[in-house]
């Protein structure tokens, strides 16, 4: 490295060196030097460091989780040896730490330099000293054992009550990923390490933030971005600075302005675009981003930029009393958004194992899927800024947790000053993304305290009660969080948690946002009627099911143990009384089965119908006076191979849920249903009559033209009972529901058959619908005499009778226009298959019944 001292009197060029190599590892009780290891690469976390020096097997392989648990009780050292250059003047040596995991202590030249304590705060400690008098240094970094340091702190605190829903309780007391403490859908697994990059800093002034607030007129033809940069240095008395802002798009510059620096180091301007490109959510428009830049100068010589990449647009949480309560849903530039989606929990277990190019391939997913949202649940991380600026180039909102799960956490004086560091550093990063919709205090931690019987008065408005009380958290929730959120982000929507409902029980239907599980948790309703038990946006609900056959023998090492009920695929799904929920949803709808494949099927075919009444039903009600206002479903995503409620596996294999919500979410959708009865309540005496429906949702925003059809087609013959139904002509209401049809079905009379619609715009068939007779299991699938012809790049299905849930192999590398459908008589079905390899073959697929001859 050259020497940068130049003229003591001249500020210089900011210098970033990377520290990402040359890092070694040891347990730090062991003392020989030969304990030490190399490290790969910098971010890293200790487990995935031990498995590539061949000390630890794979955790995510058969029954090694636990052979790993003893990695989280030991502390361990990462250490390098780094040069700064010479240092002279103003100029300083700053050592950046984005994210240390957790409790750390880092040494330079064993001096100890900083002590962290919290996963989610960056770090940056001045070492300018250190470089004036040698040029090498060793630097040392110490990590104890999060898990035994968490209990050491619920000791000190024995006062306050450490209930939690999952993990260990003393979970509670550390600012880490809480899900590192074992969840319902992941492994125990406490990591540590490095786990955002470190970097070397050489500057004389540098600009530490750009803030951006966007007023944007009512007639949308004018943004004004009231830009703020902060500086650091800026005091020097050898030298003027000046700031200049600069807004582009597409590499065109759209406006500019250069000021002088102000009082307390801050730098500010009013940067006008006239006619601005709104972003809007995948769907309803394009997502054009502006880049924001303010560069730092002295007599005309360009010392540092700073930019940040924005998007122009309006967001507003909508919560106006109605027929049905209080509404819940977004606006997004005067457009009202139904916002179908997904929640996320973090995507690996190893976090600094996934790379921006897997989160873009994470969130590509949601695209054709149709969906709208995301979910940063509360439990994982702050994401990669890779991860917010896949869904801002994307077009998906962002739902933002704070970092707060399931428990009734403390509020010790060093806890609460920690937290608010993480919130102002946190919002700070992320403020900026036009994806983010809103920013929610936690997780379910308002139903811990429900159901704790934890002390909660909402009228009671004095903060120093909240502290003193046994849910001392509601101070965090309710005072420290939104204050830091509209001090730093008041354009972002701050609601106290998820769910929350103004101070009413959080199961509340008529307000706030709900997690509906008595479908699978709680009092395991029946699937059929999941959209009469939602509320006014539905942020969590699900269903369980096996991943792929593939995903299970990734982490089954014997073929004798691939069946449903062995004991290594049992080990590798979490929830609480799993095996019970899903034989009690199998039973109850469809003929149970013992071979491995034919189970996985099942249990995915009772995932996609339990999604498909959830949300069908549901964005109906989106019609209805904006009834429901969103659903996302628990969980687009798993952190390790596993059976879980996620739609898409950790090897990123779509369940067949995956394609039955994209069907009941595009932009425009069939309805038909017949009314649920319950069957085991009848002892399977059905009623004589039942009533059905047809209906059309759109999220179009002008009125269209639609042509509808209804056809009642035999299960067991495969012919039409009666006469279709046809309605051509249909004004369908824009971004709404329009009823088109009722009818009965008489369950004596008429013989089992499918409800089966199609509906045409502008004579292209764009969506379709089967309502069939519940529950499945009582029907017979003999002679389906189904066909999938391979025409070039595209998939032909016929079938001579009705097929229920007809799902494809789900190749690597391939993806598929659709999956996991129904396919009645003279409908082909035309499948689009993109990346599947010359001379591969053809792919597998398999249907309700397939075994039947």
């Amino acid at each position: 490295m050259g020497d940068m001292s130049g003229p003591a009197d001249c500020p210089v060029q900011m210098e970033v060196i990377d520290l990402s190599t040359g890092w070694s590892f040891k347990q730090t009780d062991h003392v020989d030097e030969d304990a030490w290891h190399p490290v790969k690469k910098i971010p890293s976390t200790v487990h995935q460091d031990l498995i590539d020096s061949k000390r630890l097997d794979d955790p995510f392989v058969g029954f090694n989780e636990i052979k790993a648990e003893w990695v989280g009780l030991k502390s361990w050292t990462y250490r390098t040896t780094l040069a700064t250059p010479s240092v002279s003047g103003e100029k300083k040596v700053v050592l950046a730490f984005d994210g240390l995991d957790t409790f750390a202590a880092v040494r330079l030249n064993g001096k100890t330099i900083l002590e962290s304590d919290n996963m989610f705060l960056p770090h940056r400690v001045d070492i300018t000293e250190a470089a004036k008098s040698t040029s090498n240094h060793e630097v040392e970094i110490q990590f104890d054992s999060a898990f035994l340091k968490a209990r050491e702190i619920k000791d000190q605190y024995p006062d306050h009550k450490y209930v939690c829903f999952n993990g260990d309780s003393a979970r509670l007391a550390v600012r880490k990923a809480q899900y590192h403490w074992g969840w319902d859908w992941g492994p125990l697994l406490v990591c540590a390490g490095i786990w955002r990059p470190i970097r070397l800093e050489i500057y004389t002034v540098r600009v530490t933030d750009v803030r951006m607030d966007v007023d944007i007129s009512e007639d949308h033809k004018l943004a004004t971005i009231n830009a703020t940069a902060d500086v650091e240095g800026f005091e020097s008395p050898i030298a003027h600075f000046l700031v200049d802002f600069k807004v582009s798009l597409g590499g065109k510059d759209i406006a500019s302005s250069t000021v002088e620096i102000g009082r307390h180091g801050k730098a500010s301007v009013q940067l006008k675009v006239p006619d601005p490109e709104l972003w809007m959510p995948t769907g309803y428009g394009k997502q054009p981003l502006y880049n924001v830049s303010a560069t730092l100068s002295s007599d005309g010589m360009p010392l540092h930029t700073e930019s940040r990449r924005t998007g122009l647009r309006t967001i507003e949480l909508i919560q106006d009393k109605d027929s049905h309560g209080q509404s819940f849903y977004f606006r997004i530039n005067g457009v009202d958004i139904f916002c179908g989606g997904s929640c996320w929990i973090p995507t690996d277990s190893f976090l600094t194992n996934v790379t921006p190019e897997k989160y873009r391939a994470w969130i590509e997913l949601m695209v054709p899927a149709n969906q709208k949202m995301i979910r940063v649940w509360g439990g994982g991380i702050y994401e990669d800024d890779s991860f917010y600026d896949a869904c801002d180039e994307l077009g998906i909102l962002v739902w933002q947790d704070f970092m707060f799960g399931c428990g009734n956490y403390p509020c010790f004086p060093s806890i609460l000053r920690s937290i608010e560091a993480e919130a102002v550093a946190n919002v700070r990063r992320i403020r900026h993304h036009p994806c983010l919709a809103i920013l929610a205090g936690n997780n379910e931690d308002y139903q811990v305290q429900e159901q704790a019987g934890l002390t909660y008065n909402y009228e009671d408005k004095n903060e120093e009660h909240w502290l003193k009380s046994d849910f001392p958290a509601r101070y965090i929730y309710e005072s420290l969080l939104p204050r830091v959120s509209k001090a730093e982000a008041p354009w972002i929507q701050y609601w106290p948690g998820s769910p929350w409902s103004h101070g009413k029980i959080s199961s509340d239907t008529t307000i706030g946002d709900m997690h509906q599980w008595n479908v699978w948790h709680g009092t395991q309703e029946k699937y059929q009627i999941l959209d009469s038990l939602g509320g006014r946006f539905n942020s969590e609900f699900g269903m369980e099911a096996f991943p792929h056959v593939a995903t299970i023998k990734s982490f089954v090492e014997k073929a004798e143990d691939l069946y449903p009920q062995s004991h290594v695929i049992d080990f590798h799904n979490k929830a609480d009384g799993h095996e019970r929920r899903i034989a009690t949803y199998l039973v109850e709808n469809v003929r149970t089965a013992t071979n491995l494949e034919a189970y996985i099927h099942l249990t995915q075919l009772i995932q996609c119908e339990a999604l498909m009444f959830g949300y069908r039903g549901w964005r109906k009600q989106w019609g209805d006076d904006r009834h429901c206002g969103g659903a996302l479903v628990w969980q687009l995503n798993d952190c390790w191979p596993t059976t879980s409620w996620s739609i898409v596996d950790y090897y990123l294999r779509r369940k067949p849920a995956y394609y039955a919500m994209a069907r009941v979410l595009a932009p425009v959708a069939v309805g038909v249903r017949r009314a649920h009865h319950d069957w085991s309540v009848t002892h399977a005496r059905e009623p004589r009559t039942q009533d059905w429906e047809l209906w059309v949702v759109s999220s179009r925003l002008t009125e269209i033209t639609a042509d509808v059809e209804v056809k009642f087609v035999s299960v067991r013959t495969g012919h039409e009972i009666k006469e279709k139904i046809v309605k051509k002509g249909i004004r369908v209401t824009p971004n709404g529901t329009t009823d088109i049809l009722k009818g009965q079905v008489d369950n004596l009379e008429e013989e089992p058959h499918v409800l089966a619609a199609r509906i045409w715009v502008d004579g292209e068939l764009v969506g379709r619908d089967t309502d069939w007779p519940q529950p499945l299991k009582y029907l017979q699938f003999p002679e389906r005499n189904v066909k999938v012809e391979v025409v070039g790049d595209e998939m032909h299905v016929t079938a001579d009778r009705p097929v229920k849930c007809l799902v494809f192999e789900e190749r690597e590398g391939c993806h598929l226009t659709d999956s996991a459908i129904d396919v009645v008589p003279n409908d082909k079905q035309i499948i689009r298959m993109r990346g599947l390899k010359p001379g591969a073959p053809p792919l597998d697929w398999t249907y309700l019944g397939a075994g039947e001859q």
